[in-house]
């Protein structure tokens, strides 16, 4: 799926590697995330595929840098998984797995477990906040409410989930810890 994170950014306009990256930080890596090296190893892969071309721009008193362009074809592919049933449906959560045989476990280790989950419910501390920023300052400056729109449909699934994170796994806690009081007693 970052093939398809960096035609959708493209979509929007010519970048360089950097720019993508940057944009890519300040976004997508909100709900996504994906090195530098990633991202310029999916551009080669895009540029052979025929979806993307790359450009040499000269630079003054800086080396030449390279600007991916999104081709018809890379189009064409953005739009057909745009229209693809999304994988919502398909439940494969690693999370829910390790929890459900963490009776192996003791209690001490499983209260840790699920307070690191409470702790890290937000991949970034004021992430929401900073990334309706981001969302605000993108959409003046593309000058296109429908799309930004969308981008913040993205923040809000995002604080759902981290709401929904740290409420599952505090109730966890206070279930693990009244159980272990009552087999004390």
């Amino acid at each position: 799926m970052l093939k398809q994170g960096i035609l959708g950014l493209l979509n929007y306009g010519d970048m360089s590697g950097y720019e993508i990256k940057t944009i890519f930080q300040q976004s997508l890596n909100y709900f996504w995330t994906a090195q530098t090296s990633q991202i310029y190893r999916e551009l080669q892969a895009l540029e052979k595929d025929g979806w993307v071309t790359a450009t040499l721009v000269a630079q003054k008193g800086k080396p030449d840098k390279k600007v991916f362009s999104i081709t018809e074809a890379g189009k064409e592919e953005l739009n057909r998984w745009l229209r693809e049933d999304s994988q919502a449906s398909v439940l494969r959560i690693p999370l829910l797995m390790q929890t459900f045989f963490r009776g192996e476990c003791s209690y001490e280790e499983n209260l840790a477990f699920f307070k690191r989950i409470a702790d890290n419910a937000s991949s970034f501390p004021g992430g929401s906040e900073l990334a309706t920023g981001v969302v605000a300052a993108y959409a003046a400056q593309m000058g296109d409410p429908e799309k930004a729109l969308f981008w913040k449909f993205t923040i809000e699934y995002g604080k759902m989930h981290e709401e929904m994170l740290r409420a599952w796994s505090e109730k966890c806690m206070k279930e693990l810890e009244a159980q272990h009081e009552h087999s004390a007693h």
